[in-house]
């Protein structure tokens, strides 16, 4: 069975292909198909309500599953900041060396047993005929010092869980312990309930 993933990040469709894959499910991006979506505002307060806005919008646009996820991560510290914002907590959308840049200035002298966060991902699939699967996963850990490590995307050379970054970490071991990984495990015995 196809569905569309409201999403243009490549590196979000790679994990959702390799999770899902397994039960028969064709992920593929509008863009794939040939289409261009819609924008979407982002305007939920939650990263359920964010990615049920891109789900919903995608499902009606092309009546077909659609499945989209909301992702961040949340740092005890800051109050749970950068949360819902963490793509754009520079100011500047999707730019990771900035984002990076400014969470390591807002942890400036905080000591690691003050450096707790955790990722977040909420996944939300609607199809046409109007069932919806909500499913949220998270990943706990620390943000490091320094970046370390070139793999994944996002904050993942600064989130570090056991003391290795996720910067480090493979593909098939980050999905394993990530929040994405957790949520689309999650999604995927939801799925099976209804398929």
């Amino acid at each position: 069975m196809d569905f569309i993933l409201a999403t243009n990040n490549m590196k979000k469709l790679a994990e959702m292909q390799r999770i899902l894959s397994p039960l028969g499910v064709n992920v593929v991006t509008a863009k794939m198909l040939g289409i261009a979506l819609s924008e979407v505002e982002e305007n939920g307060k939650t990263f359920e309500e964010n990615a049920r806005i891109k789900a919903s919008a995608a499902c009606k646009e092309l009546n077909m599953p659609a499945i989209a996820d909301d992702s961040g991560l949340c740092v005890d510290y800051l109050n749970g900041a950068p949360g819902i914002f963490s793509a754009r907590f520079s100011g500047e959308h999707g730019n990771d060396e900035k984002n990076n840049d400014l969470l390591l200035e807002k942890l400036s002298g905080v000591p690691m047993e003050k450096r707790t966060a955790y990722y977040v991902c909420a996944i939300c699939c609607i199809f046409p005929d109007g069932r919806e699967i909500t499913v949220r996963g998270e990943c706990h850990g620390n943000i490091g010092f320094e970046r370390d490590g070139n793999e994944g995307f996002g904050y993942d050379p600064l989130f570090l869980i056991n003391g290795k970054s996720f910067g480090r970490y493979t593909a098939a071991e980050k999905d394993k312990i990530s929040h994405r990984g957790n949520a689309l495990r999650a999604f995927a015995e939801e799925l099976k309930k209804i398929l």
